[in-house]
């Protein structure tokens, strides 16, 4: 490519903002050329004969713009993204509630199971001694 054809190419930062604009207005009112129907930044770019990369690096409000007619703008993403964190900050919460409880209950039945297994060491022991006599294997009286 010759130095001259690089110059022509050149249009000022004004210039392009509108064919960027327009570019997305067409692909918008489904006035693109075939196959750009759906609006993203690379759509946006072939419509008005310019590199993505250009759009990124020098046209951040159309890049916005292309974002916010997809749904996705960084201020709809942040807005999204605070309340599902403010939901999920409360979800942990309850979560941490809900272990603390546990862990209490837990702890009171490891007492309880402690009391119950040295009552039966007890009882295993009476039921060991010659002294103590099992109940249920005498007959009864007739």
């Amino acid at each position: 490519m010759k130095l001259k054809d690089k110059a022509t190419n050149y249009k000022p930062a004004e210039d392009r903002e509108k064919d960027l604009k327009l570019a997305l207005l067409r692909i918008q009112k489904g006035r693109a050329r075939p196959g750009e129907s759906k609006i993203t930044i690379a759509a946006v770019a072939r419509e008005a004969g310019v590199s993505t990369a250009l759009i990124h690096n020098h046209y951040p409000r159309i890049a916005e713009a292309i974002r916010e007619a997809q749904g996705r703008s960084s201020r709809a993403m942040r807005d999204v993204k605070q309340k599902d964190l403010i939901v999920e900050r409360k979800k942990s919460a309850a979560y941490r509630q809900e272990i603390e409880e546990l862990q209490t209950k837990l702890a009171s039945l490891a007492s309880i199971n402690e009391v119950l297994m040295d009552e039966n060491r007890v009882l295993k022991a009476k039921m060991n001694d010659s002294k103590v006599v099992d109940l249920a294997s005498r007959k009864p009286h007739g």
